[in-house]
This record gives C-alpha cells, structure tokens and sequence, in this order.
C-alpha cells in the first residue's frame, strides 16, 4: 500500500482509496472481526482485554486493557468510566472516524472536531423495579461541532455520509441480533 502521498487530517488518502479498492476487488478483504474478553475484578470493577482481531485474511495482534468501573453512588470506587461512558464513546469515536475520513476524502481539513451524546436510563429497570420500564435508553442525542475549509454543501455530504456509514452509530441506531452462551465452571 502505498504511503508516500500527502496526508490530510492525519489521513493517508491514497491509502484509503487503495483499501477500499482491494475491498471492492475481493470483499473478503473487508471483513473485520473483533474480539474483546471481560473480566470481574471485585465489585463494579472490570477489565476488557483486546488481544487480536482480523482484518479480511490478516490476523493483527493488539494489546490493550480497558479498565471499567461505576461512580460511588452506583457502588464502584470510581476509578474509571462506566459501561454506559464507555458505550457513548465507543459511539462518538467511530462517527470521528467516519468525519475524519470522509471529509478527507473531500479533501476539506479539519479544524476542529467534537461530538457530545448525551442519554438518560431509568435505573428502575436495571434494578428490576418495574418490569414496564426498559433497562436501557429510550433516545440518545448527539451533537456534532465542526469546523474546517469545507463548504456547507461538502458538510452536509460528509455527515449524511457519515450517519449512512458509522459502524457504531448502525449497531446502537437497529436492532442486532446478539447471541448468548452461558457457561457454568
């Protein structure tokens, strides 16, 4: 893959261009497979550990440790964000992907970028309260503030692009099917 060209918004547009060439030449090559592994570590505390993924037929190996925890008030020590922060940020990040990488490919540069989600839960349902309230989030609301060269009519192309492409924002926007195994050792 070429990596010589110029890059716009830490992006290496020709590389882009030439993965998504090789994914319409062999689809295969787009198939991306992820993996984390959760582990309880006392209380409200727990530790992900992303060790590998495949990227088509590459095997990539990876090593990072996201550590997770709940504020005192819901019984954690606080030492680190909760599942729902982690949720909305793995939300907010795949979109910053998606606006880094189309406005690149519209060759506008970027400025600056910020998303804000914000959500309520009605913790009645986590808790089993009352079995008419749902346990998760009814709406969530994001806001995206952008700045750049890019024109309004380029801007409006790179969101529509982006709410038509994100990863994160399909999976939380429709119903996935989630399959479970339960284990008892």
């Amino acid at each position: 893959m070429n990596t010589n060209s110029q890059l716009i918004n830490g992006i290496n547009v020709d590389a882009l261009k030439q993965f998504a060439g090789a994914v319409v030449q062999n689809s295969n090559n787009g198939i991306a497979k992820f993996q984390v592994t959760t582990e309880w570590n006392g209380g409200t505390k727990s530790a992900s550990s992303i060790k590998k993924m495949k990227l088509g037929e590459q095997k990539l190996e990876r090593d990072f440790e996201i550590l997770i925890d709940e504020p005192a008030e819901l019984l954690g020590e606080n030492l680190a964000a909760n599942p729902q922060e982690y949720l909305l940020a793995a939300l907010n990040a795949c979109m910053i992907v998606g606006y880094v990488a189309a406005a690149s490919l519209e060759n506008v540069h970027l400025k600056s970028l910020r998303i804000e989600t914000k959500g309520q839960l009605d913790l009645r349902g986590f808790l089993g309260l009352d079995e008419n309230i749902k346990p998760g989030y009814e709406e969530l609301q994001y806001t995206v503030v952008v700045s750049g060269d890019g024109t309004q009519e380029k801007w409006n192309r790179i969101h529509e692009t982006v709410k038509r492409t994100s990863p994160n924002r399909w999976n939380i926007a429709n119903a996935i099917q989630l399959n479970s195994e339960f284990v008892v050792e």
